[in-house]
């Protein structure tokens, strides 16, 4: 492949490969670049913004499961070719690469996968202690807001639990190619200082979930198949919809939970 050939978008993997220089270098500069080494790229494309994390002082990989990318990527950033993972970022086991060791993610995700992605981060949270890039805007705005908001759901939840979540800013369709139909928004996560939860955090993440499957209804009826006492049931707590409860309001109500289905 020469190292003029352009990679072409396909639209099975989502990709829309950003092209605007200025756009990827404040990206890049979302993340500190302090307390890791290693920084993962996810879906890399052609490289726009990994040109300015190889410029970090820090060790930059990227993992892409386009091989024409691959292949791109290896022919026109030398210094990377050795760490380009061919892989599924879904799919694999990335203590392969990083052994246990601290890293951060950053990436123009593919707006199919990105929800599985942040799953995929909170399951490592401990060794991610910085999470930033770009989602279609209405999911990045869901991923940072607040009780109270129409768009605040069990994704809000879940990573604010243990993230500080901030939106950033939005990037319009037209520095994409191809333009997606939509507006992108930039965000970024940074792991909270005491992210260990005093819950059961499989019970929180169940809680969660039922509530807001239900989310127009009370508590009391959305977590019906908990079987909680009648005397639990009477909480106030109950009273409310789930999208009126804080993270922290959440935590609680799994505790009380978790005493009323283990005495």
């Amino acid at each position: 492949m020469s190292k003029d050939h352009q990679v072409k978008a396909k639209k099975h993997l989502g990709q829309h490969f950003l092209n605007d220089e200025s756009v990827a270098e404040k990206i890049a500069n979302t993340l500190s670049f302090h307390g890791y080494k290693h920084v993962l790229e996810i879906g890399p494309g052609m490289g726009v913004l990994t040109k300015y994390l190889l410029q970090k002082d820090t060790i930059t990989h990227v993992i892409e499961i386009d091989t024409e990318s691959v292949e791109y990527l290896k022919n026109n950033y030398l210094n990377l070719a050795n760490r380009v993972i061919e892989q599924d970022f879904l799919k694999f086991d990335l203590n392969q690469v990083f052994n246990n060791e601290p890293f951060a993610i950053i990436g123009n995700y593919p707006y199919n996968i990105s929800t599985q992605i942040v799953f995929k981060t909170l399951e490592m949270r401990d060794q991610i202690p910085e999470f930033s890039g770009m989602f279609q805007k209405e999911v990045a705005q869901r991923i940072c807001s607040k009780e109270g908001s129409k768009v605040y759901g069990i994704l809000s939840v879940l990573t604010q639990a243990f993230y500080h979540a901030e939106y950033l800013f939005t990037v319009p369709p037209h520095v994409f190619n191809p333009p997606p139909k939509v507006d992108s928004g930039v965000l970024l996560l940074k792991r909270k200082e005491n992210f260990t939860l005093p819950c059961d955090e499989t019970l929180l993440f169940k809680v969660v979930k039922t509530g807001f499957q239900q989310r127009r209804k009370t508590l009391r009826n959305s977590l019906k198949t908990f079987n909680l006492s009648d005397n639990l049931k009477a909480n106030s707590i109950f009273d409310k919809r789930p999208e009126q409860l804080s993270v922290q309001e959440f935590i609680e109500l799994t505790l009380l939970i978790e005493n009323d289905i283990n005495p």
